[in-house]
């Protein structure tokens, strides 16, 4: 019986040591702070866009994906935006179609945020964001 307790430790202590060289022991965790790089408070073009999109697009009230010179304006006056809807609408309807559509607000928005990114570095921030308290004014 003496050997058989023997001979079952021994063939568990093997076990174990089998098992621990096969399994890789995972590595120390580095401290956060040095691995992950500071993530800059902003918004980035992708959001920038979207944001801007999903607000817009509450003109299309018939839902056919586009919004006519009608829907704008009419948008607009419910908004009480100021100037010529037939202006704002011209400048976004990059293909003269007589719609404004999903691809051209991207396009539109995209090429504002360029101008917003005065440091060019992807990401709009606060100061470089119109109407923030601390963005600077226009005269300046």
């Amino acid at each position: 019986m003496f050997s058989r307790s023997i001979l079952a430790l021994v063939l568990s202590l093997q076990t174990a040591a089998a098992l621990a060289q096969t399994t890789p022991t995972p590595a120390p965790a580095a401290p956060a702070a040095t691995t992950a790089p500071a993530s800059k408070p902003g918004i980035m073009l992708a959001q920038f866009q979207a944001r801007r999109e999903k607000a817009l697009m509450k003109a299309d009230t018939d839902g056919d994906g586009k919004i006519s010179l009608a829907e704008w304006t009419a948008f607009q006056a419910k908004r009480q935006a100021k100037g010529d809807p037939a202006k704002s609408f011209a400048r976004m309807d990059a293909n003269h179609d007589g719609f404004i559509d999903r691809a051209e607000l991207d396009t539109f928005f995209a090429k504002r945020f360029a101008r917003l990114d005065k440091n060019g570095d992807g990401v709009l921030t606060a100061d470089e964001m119109p109407g923030h308290k601390t963005a600077p004014n226009q005269g300046q």
